[in-house]
């Protein structure tokens, strides 16, 4: 990245233009007086870094140096900074090297990234305003539409497919497949982080699973919406690109083969794994046996590498070196390389130099298209850093649990294995872990169990008013029938339609209906969770009663509500533990 200005602006390092402020622990952009300061920023092609940025406060000085004075908002272009203050000589000044190694005490920056995808994201200071600006204008989004959550929400948990895809556009990139390609789903990850953010699962879909794509909306160049149409019995890759289909419809065929809802999408292709690589000085990988894969040109010895640009492109794209050279073990050394890639990102080593998050920020927001809901560098930067709060250790990768195809005598293609998939999508749809948890998490469902326990009213004495709060029309009623024909529970009515729609089904009750609310929760197969201790409400007759709330995980009366509370049989790793590929 190259610094822009006259005179001796034109030599600044990039290293030079990041102070870091002890008082929050962040890098802060800083230029020298002499730099312009144009209002906006420069044109994307120019690919500078500093146009427009503020000139900086007296007495901020190049990293390795010491910051003196408040971290203020730098003067607008308007104001002229006051003469800086000027230090005696105290021998000789200290390296930007040696700077460059003090470790920040205030919060980090999190970066993370995944097989051919990009997600890399940097915090910036308000002071470098015009440089986020220039970053935002590096990022491409597209409208989903209805397909995703529209804003991103740091208080909930959030599901964010990562689509990889094998577009060839590019230097050197025509080395793989077909050049013409329009760019299909090649590698594809749903990230699910928990609302508490203890946790988070990276569930890697195959491109050649078979799935049914959904019509797909989508928004044309000219502001109009047309409807793609659906096709039933095809590999997953095809819901993007083929017949004009856009990210949308990849986020509408996850939701539709695994009932999981995709709140937001990042996408990248060839280039994203190339520049991000090199801009943290390449990815440690390790193997179990030589590799030289003349097709991929992957040529690696057996133990531990260091790859990047090209050659760590090879490694995530090489079918042929690993496993039985499918695409299921490519999957496996895709997560392999994720795990190394997350655990580079969080070194001191990245986090401590200016240099390499200035090289992050632009390599990351050129490589990325993603929705409008995500659209902006400060919003982008949220999701950094919630993603920073989960421990490496329970973030979980594994793959959609799949079979052969059975209709396929050549074994080409696969389909979810149904005796495990539905558990696994429940788990995330029910913000479960996979790995192990505080403590302290721990004990909250200990104490929310606990509501489970005691004594449980006879279900003639169960009074409930039902509300349908987001279930299939007609499951109030369907509920009302089952608890009075199947299970006794005559004082029970349909109160219609609740206020406001429910991801999960709920069970409020007065502390004096706690024996009615266990023997509702015991036929209906509530969790703790379910349980909600509140007020009673009156029925129809003017009696108190609880309230039962059926929301989206309804699946049908007399059917079971409670989350699995073991993990379910799958080949799983976590982030923090070195695998090697074989």
């Amino acid at each position: 990245m190259d610094a822009q200005g006259r005179g001796r602006a034109d030599n600044i390092d990039p290293a030079d233009q990041w102070v870091l402020n002890p008082n929050t622990g962040d890098y802060e952009l800083r230029l020298g007086a002499s730099t312009p300061q144009p209002s906006v920023p420069g044109p994307r092609s120019s690919r500078t870094a500093t146009a427009g940025a503020a000139a900086p406060p007296r007495g901020r000085t190049a990293p390795g140096r010491e910051y003196r004075g408040s971290p203020e908002v730098a003067p607008a272009p308007d104001v002229v900074p006051g003469p800086r203050r000027r230090r005696p000589p105290q021998g000789p000044p200290p390296s930007r090297r040696k700077g460059r190694q003090q470790k920040p005490k205030g919060k980090k920056i999190a970066l993370w990234t995944g097989g051919t995808v990009a997600f890399a994201l940097v915090a910036v200071s308000t002071a470098g305003y015009v440089y986020v600006k220039h970053l935002e204008g590096n990022v491409s989004t597209t409208d989903v539409g209805s397909a995703g959550a529209g804003n991103f929400s740091k208080d909930k948990a959030f599901n964010v497919l990562i689509i990889g895809t094998d577009k060839r556009t590019g230097k050197g990139n025509q080395g793989y497949g077909d050049t013409g390609n329009v760019g299909h789903a090649d590698t594809n990850i749903l990230l699910h982080v928990s609302k508490d953010r203890t946790n988070a699962t990276a569930m890697s879909i195959p491109r050649d699973l078979i799935v049914d794509v959904p019509d797909c909306p989508t928004k044309q160049e000219d502001g109009s919406t047309e409807v793609v149409r659906g096709s039933q019995g095809v590999r997953f890759n095809t819901s993007l690109g083929q017949s004009g289909r856009d990210p949308g419809c990849t986020m509408r065929t996850v939701k539709e083969a695994t009932g999981i809802s995709v709140d937001h999408f990042m996408m990248a292709d060839f280039n994203a794994v190339k520049t991000l690589t090199s801009a943290v000085g390449g990815v440690e990988v390790c193997l179990t046996k030589p590799v030289n894969d003349k097709e991929s040109k992957l040529k690696l010895p057996a133990g531990t590498s260091t790859v990047e640009g090209e050659q760590a492109l090879a490694f995530v794209r090489t079918r042929k070196s690993f496993g039985n050279s499918g695409d299921l073990d490519r999957i496996k050394v895709q997560q392999q390389f994720l795990g190394s890639l997350m655990r580079k990102m969080s070194s001191s080593d990245t986090l401590t130099s200016p240099t390499k998050l200035v090289k992050l920020a632009e390599a990351a927001t050129k490589a990325l298209t993603v929705d409008t809901g995500i659209g902006r560098v400060s919003t982008l930067k949220d999701v950094a850093l919630e993603l920073k709060k989960v421990p490496p250790k329970n973030v979980s990768f594994m793959t959609v649990p799949v079979i052969d195809n059975p209709t396929e005598q050549v074994k080409a293609t696969v389909v979810i294995d149904e005796s495990r998939g539905p558990e696994i999508f429940s788990m995330i749809k029910d913000d479960v872990s996979f790995t192990e948890v505080k403590k302290k998490q721990q004990k909250e469902k200990a104490a929310v169990a606990a509501r489970l326990k005691g004594s449980k009213a006879d279900a003639s004495e169960v009074r409930v008013r039902i509300l349908n709060g987001g279930a299939a029309p007609g499951s109030a009623q369907e509920t009302l029938t089952y608890l009075q024909n199947d299970e006794g529970v005559l004082k029970s009515e349909n109160a219609g339609n609740a206020e406001a729609p429910l991801k999960k089904t709920t069970l409020e009750y007065a502390p004096d209906q706690a024996d009615q609310a266990r023997r509702l929760a015991d036929i209906m197969g509530l969790s703790g969770s379910a349980m909600k201790p509140g007020e009673s409400v009156t029925n129809s007759q003017g009696l108190p009663a609880i309230t039962l709330t059926l929301g989206e995980d309804f699946t049908g009366a007399g059917e079971s509500l409670t989350a699995p509370s073991t993990t379910p049989d799958v080949e799983k790793s976590t982030a923090d533990k070195v695998e090697c590929a074989n």
